[in-house]
């Protein structure tokens, strides 16, 4: 007995919430956050401490809470993004996010103060009030920055929310305080603004054109920005880490490698940053050491608490803790072999679409110029071209032969021989997507909500409701199909007309496929997969962020293909990602044959290996 109660004194409050939070084996100086209350669809933006209290924010309304011994999953009234918190709870705790939502914690519960004003219609509508705020900062004493979209600056002065002139229409996704009363804000382009003691918004000579996601002021005149470019020839984002010392702005090495930068934290000598794939950097003056990753997931938010423990979240419910000093492990990768092979298609133009008879495996691809393809054992035959305009869809014909459709809505049929013009809408409108049952129902969807009809006799057009374009259609059968679109549009036909069908996201959807009614996945920007199951919409989990660009399936296996020759594999239980050993875009797939076969870029045609 008295052995322990020193013991128990001794325990200190950072071990406690180490204790908490980080269980488990230690991962180079991360370790997840055991016990917290997420889910693997859960998106984590924002990461704020209050001493030691951690509340964390993420997508659809989600609000977690660690008061140091016990974890708090809250959801909040308004359902959107939860993308930055500041303030304190004995001053004032706000939050803010998409469609320009502002919470404020009253100790127990977040009311919403702002935004998410709702029209008529019942949605969401098109209003300054709407537009959706990314950064927030506090002075300590009661008044709040907010930034976002177009520019947007909203000043809390203790009484009100006021708008104020920043000068810019890019993006801004960061402010900070400079503790002398000044506040500086960030975003798209390299904009960096000062707002001086007169109130007035001042731009800085920023010579960087990268977007900022995150701004710590370690110093009235010592500010760390960081973000990233996205690159064509890398086919992704690098990273930028800058430093603006009160005069003008220096670019800090973070070494190669580097994905984008999402969140920035002091710590005690320096500051932490953290970025896409689960990057960490150490900053120490003019020297930023890279931190061995904790996991592969983005890490979108990052905080420290008083004792010193740093928190990160992301996607897929990612949470780590860590005390940022870890010695940097080094970090060596080894590439898999790819399971996929390169066919020979004689040809440098790009490839839209790809698709294959299910039973015979005969296969056709087109593209750019009228190019047709025909699989030829191992390689690919070029077919006289289909005109001079772009194909961006193939389908099979009612008579055995194949549909190619594309530009100025043109709709054109091979059988076997020749070619020969099926329908011409006549329109500057690009048919995007074909679907057929092979017996007779073929439907056209595009540019503009088009959504044409087979009828037998003629193409006609069907009223879709949208101006929106729709990029791919799927359907078990003509009197249940979906097309998807921008913005995370999903039209559902019931044989009677088309009806939106809401997914839960706001992404663009390029992909959609299923099985049957019960289980259809679609996909699209920075790794979107949502999946159906019968009842209701949810995020699939994958750990990937290049756009996904079309997904077809067999049975119970699917195949997703995006930007940076990305692929994933459904199994039929989870998503793996899968080297493919090509670095450009793959825009179209096919798994309905005996093959599975991927198209995009400079003329590449992929064949993965096995089953």
């Amino acid at each position: 007995m008295s052995g322990a109660a020193p013991a128990e004194a001794a325990l200190s409050r950072r071990n406690l919430l180490r204790g908490k939070l980080a269980e488990g084996p230690a991962v180079a100086g991360w370790q997840d956050m055991a016990g917290a209350p997420t889910v693997p669809g859960d998106v984590l933006w924002a990461v704020h401490a209050c001493g030691e209290t951690l509340f964390v924010g993420g997508d659809e309304g989600t609000i977690l809470q660690f008061d140091g011994a016990l974890w708090r999953r809250s959801r909040l009234s308004a359902r959107v993004p939860v993308h930055a918190i500041a303030g304190d709870p004995e001053t004032a705790l706000l939050a803010v996010g998409w469609m320009g939502a502002v919470w404020r914690f009253d100790g127990t519960d977040w009311r919403l103060e702002r935004g998410c004003e709702v029209g008529a219609d019942g949605k969401y509508a098109a209003c300054a009030e709407n537009t959706p705020l990314f950064g927030l900062a506090a002075d300590g004493e009661g008044r709040f920055w907010a930034v976002g979209d177009d520019g947007t600056i909203l000043h809390f002065d203790g009484e009100g929310w006021h708008a104020e002139a920043s000068g810019t229409r890019f993006h801004l996704r960061a402010v900070t305080m400079l503790g002398d009363g000044r506040v500086l804000a960030a975003g798209a382009n390299g904009t960096v603004l000062i707002r001086g003691h007169d109130g007035a918004w001042s731009a800085g000579d920023c010579p960087v054109a990268t977007t900022i996601h995150s701004a710590l002021a370690l110093a009235p005149d010592d500010v760390l920005l960081a973000g990233g470019r996205y690159f064509l020839d890398a086919g992704g984002f690098r990273g930028d880490l800058l430093r603006w010392d009160g005069k003008g702005f220096r670019k800090l090495d973070p070494g190669p490698g580097v994905t984008r930068l999402r969140a920035l934290a002091a710590l005690s000598g320096g500051a932490l940053a953290v970025g896409d794939r689960g990057q960490s950097f150490r900053i120490a003056g003019e020297r930023v050491t890279r931190l061995a990753d904790g996991t592969s997931h983005d890490l979108l938010g990052l905080a420290v608490t008083a004792s010193g423990t740093a928190v990160a979240a992301g996607d897929f419910g990612t949470l780590l803790a860590g005390d940022g000093a870890t010695a940097p492990a080094p970090v060596v990768r080894t590439r898999p072999a790819p399971c996929w092979d390169r066919m020979s298609t004689g040809t440098d133009r790009q490839i839209w679409a790809v698709w294959q008879h299910p039973e015979t495996g005969t296969a056709y691809a087109c593209g750019e110029e009228g190019l047709v393809l025909r699989r030829e054992g191992d390689g690919w035959q070029a077919l006289p071209p289909v005109g001079t305009l772009g194909l961006h869809a193939l389908a099979a014909s009612e008579d055995g032969g194949v549909l190619a459709a594309g530009q100025m809505g043109e709709i054109h049929h091979f059988d076997g021989t020749r070619w020969r013009r099926h329908f011409d809408l006549k329109l500057d409108v690009t048919i995007l997507a074909l679907w057929s049952d092979g017996a007779g129902t073929m439907i056209a969807a595009g540019d503009e909500g088009l959504v044409l009809r087979w009828t037998g006799e003629s193409w006609t057009r069907m009223v879709s409701g949208t101006q929106s374009a729709l990029y791919a259609l799927w359907g078990p059968d003509p009197e249940h199909l979906l097309a998807v679109g921008d913005s995370g549009l999903v039209l559902r036909w019931n044989g009677r007309n088309w009806q939106e069908f809401t997914c839960g996201s706001e992404a663009f959807l390029f992909g959609v496929w299923g099985t049957g009614l019960d289980n259809i996945f679609v996909t699209g920007l920075s790794g979107t997969i949502r999946h159906f199951d019968g009842q209701g919409w949810g995020a699939a989990p994958t750990r990937m962020r290049n756009d996904l660009l079309a997904i077809s399936g067999k049975g119970a296996e699917a195949v997703a293909v995006g930007t940076a020759g990305a692929a994933l594999r459904h199994d039929g239980k989870a998503w793996r990602s899968e080297p493919t050993g090509f670095d450009g875009g793959l825009r179209a797939v096919s798994a309905t044959g005996p093959a599975i076969l991927a198209a995009g870029d400079g003329g590449a045609i992929l064949r993965r290996r096995g089953p």
